[in-house]
């Protein structure tokens, strides 16, 4: 079972998340409510997978990616946000995020990102 850490600072999101990916066989190995926090807790457990929020406080999405991708270059991050502005989106490609998914997501539009991850 794949393991997924969620990061985002908004704790009704977490639980939408949570819902949905354990209902699509993930397991939930953590969650994370700012930057720094996805960062360690990456360190520690080294999910399979991340979803991550960009706005966040202490240190947003973005940074945190970054840090993750020097941690780990094969790391798998799916970054969620509300604003799908386009700098945003090609800078976090950029940086490495596997997929970039715009708020309020569908549920088969989050699995589907996910699952493309298993055949890369």
């Amino acid at each position: 079972m794949r393991k997924v850490l969620i990061a985002d600072d908004a704790a009704f999101m977490r639980t939408m998340l949570k819902d949905i990916l354990t209902r699509g066989g993930y397991e939930i190995s953590a969650e994370a409510s700012t930057g720094n926090e996805a960062v360690d807790i990456y360190q520690k457990l080294k999910p399979d997978i991340v979803t991550m929020d960009i706005t966040m406080p202490k240190m947003d999405g973005l940074t945190a990616l970054k840090k993750i991708m020097a941690i780990d270059p094969k790391a798998k991050v799916i970054m969620c946000s509300a604003m799908g502005q386009q700098s945003i989106v090609i800078e976090s490609i950029q940086a490495g995020a596997k997929d970039f998914i715009v708020k309020p997501f569908q549920p088969h539009r989050l699995l589907e990102a996910l699952q493309k991850l298993h055949s890369d």
